[in-house]
């Protein structure tokens, strides 16, 4: 199984990026996809996470109304729309995926706590003046 992320880079405030994230070696369908950032001295903290079938949905509170992730399931590829984009927005984001076998919130929780499922590499995000 492999995930790659891709499309950082340094943006100002209020732009938008759009990352990339390609699977290989998995059934996409089958699992949840989800974006996780790092901040530097900070924690994993869990960005969004979409079902690979029926499309469920969650955000995080500090992305919801800003983000948007989504799926195109022929090209085993999930994207994280990122519009107004605040310094604070500043990390390394991570793609990765669990087994769908419950809620999309519960199973995002999972990997955000939990060394669990198939992470890519992560893509470096910066939201600057």
């Amino acid at each position: 199984v492999q995930l790659q992320a891709f499309g950082g880079g340094l943006v100002q405030p209020g732009d938008s990026l759009k990352l990339s994230c390609s699977a290989s070696g998995i059934t996409f369908d089958q699992h949840v996809w989800g974006w996780f950032r790092q901040a530097p001295g900070k924690g994993r903290e869990a960005v969004s996470c979409i079902s690979g079938n029926i499309g469920d949905k969650y955000y995080s509170d500090s992305v919801k109304g800003r983000f948007t992730i989504s799926t195109d399931n022929a090209k085993n590829t999930v994207y994280l729309q990122m519009d107004s984009l605040k310094p604070e927005d500043t990390a390394v984001y991570y793609c990765a995926a669990i087994w769908n076998f419950g809620p999309v919130e519960s199973l995002c929780n999972v990997l955000e706590t939990r060394d669990s499922g198939y992470w890519g590499q992560g893509t470096l995000v910066t939201v600057s003046s």
